[in-house]
């Protein structure tokens, strides 16, 4: 669970290094109110971010699942809650980590507080930082951190049920001895 939380502080670093900022512009009206917009296509990037989060944690997923397989004398239900409270703790440490970094990189916006030029035309271009969560609504942060749990017990299950044995292939299959006893079978095929 200790390599899985680390693997999550990488993929926050990374997620902060490839999200795409938001562009917008403040203003003021003729009548003196401050309004702001997002420039051309930049508010799509509240959703591509918290989206190439959710890509990644299901990368991690994915790899961490098919890892996990490989560790033949702990398959089963131990291993799936293990690997599901690992990576929801991966999915925490990528959204705290990613979250701080576009932080401390573009700092809090505040469109009521933003300085504007002075002249004819009082505006100012600003960027936001990417959110880390679609929206602030337990139910959306749940299911972001949910998600890569979600998805790695998806994949273990595929692989279990594509097993033939029904000990997961957890016990090497034990040879048949040399020296037993073989009943000879006729041409008719009874013995």
């Amino acid at each position: 669970m200790l390599g899985l939380s680390l693997t999550g502080v990488v993929v926050g670093a990374l997620w902060a290094w490839i999200a795409p900022p938001i562009h917008a512009v403040v203003a003021l009206t003729r009548t003196g109110e401050r309004v702001h917009d997002y420039l051309g296509e930049e508010s799509q990037n509240f959703f591509i971010a918290p989206f190439l989060m959710l890509g990644l944690s299901g990368v991690v997923a994915v790899v961490a699942a098919v890892l996990v397989w490989q560790w033949r004398e702990y398959r089963g239900p131990g291993m799936v809650v293990a690997l599901s409270v690992g990576l929801v703790g991966a999915a925490a440490a990528a959204a705290a980590v990613g979250a701080l970094l576009v932080r401390l990189r573009y700092g809090a916006l505040d469109f009521d507080t933003v300085p504007l030029a002075s002249g004819d035309h009082s505006l100012t271009y600003v960027t936001q930082a990417p959110p880390v969560f679609f929206a602030w609504r337990p139910s959306l942060v749940a299911a972001t951190l949910l998600s890569p749990a979600a998805t790695a017990s998806l994949v273990y299950a595929l692989i279990a049920a594509g097993t033939a044995r029904d000990d997961l292939g957890r016990c090497p299959v034990a040879e048949q001895a040399s020296n037993a006893p073989t009943e000879p079978v006729s041409e008719a095929g009874v013995a």
